[in-house]
């Protein structure tokens, strides 16, 4: 699935070029991908339409409406983790995602997108490049672009890394 969502994204990096999903569908399986591979990951990208949209339309209450449906988290807010997300990420996903919190790149709505994403992604333990693809399809499906750094970041191969 996650070589799918990687080839959408590299092709159809502007959502809105993305093609219905039929269309998508035969462009992916033209392309060689295997058809039950194809139809895991459209079936994860509608979902990720669905709820990036319905988030959207909540913010958007939010923000016009005198009186906001949607609060912001207090200082004193704490998010628990169910036991099943917190074997879905290894260590070192869970240190990126920290980093992702901490560098402001992930506010609570798209953190818990993201983790709704991790949720519904086939297989036990994801590994980081699993979980950085889903991060870049989150702010794909919002539309949004994040920041160089953390896109560079986001897109950075490790192994082709050169010390200085």
């Amino acid at each position: 699935m996650f070589e799918v969502l990687a080839f959408v994204y590299d092709n159809y990096w502007h959502g809105d070029a993305c093609p219905a999903l039929p269309t998508l569908q035969r462009r992916l399986n033209q392309v060689g991908f295997d058809d039950d591979e194809v139809v895991t990951a459209l079936v994860w990208l509608e979902e990720l339409k669905r709820v990036s949209q319905s988030l959207t339309e909540n913010l958007w209450q939010a923000n016009c409406m005198s009186a906001p449906t949607l609060q912001p988290p207090t200082a004193s807010a704490m998010r628990v983790f169910t036991p099943a997300e917190q074997t879905r990420l290894d260590a070192e996903g869970w240190a990126y995602l920290l980093f992702l919190v901490s560098a402001q790149a992930l506010p609570q709505a798209r953190f818990e997108l993201v983790m709704d994403r991790v949720m519904a992604a086939p297989g036990d333990v994801l590994t980081l490049e699993d979980l950085k693809l889903i991060v870049l399809m989150v702010f794909w499906s919002l539309g949004e672009e994040p920041d160089a750094l953390v896109l560079d970041d986001l897109c950075d191969a490790r192994t082709d890394r050169i010390g200085h």
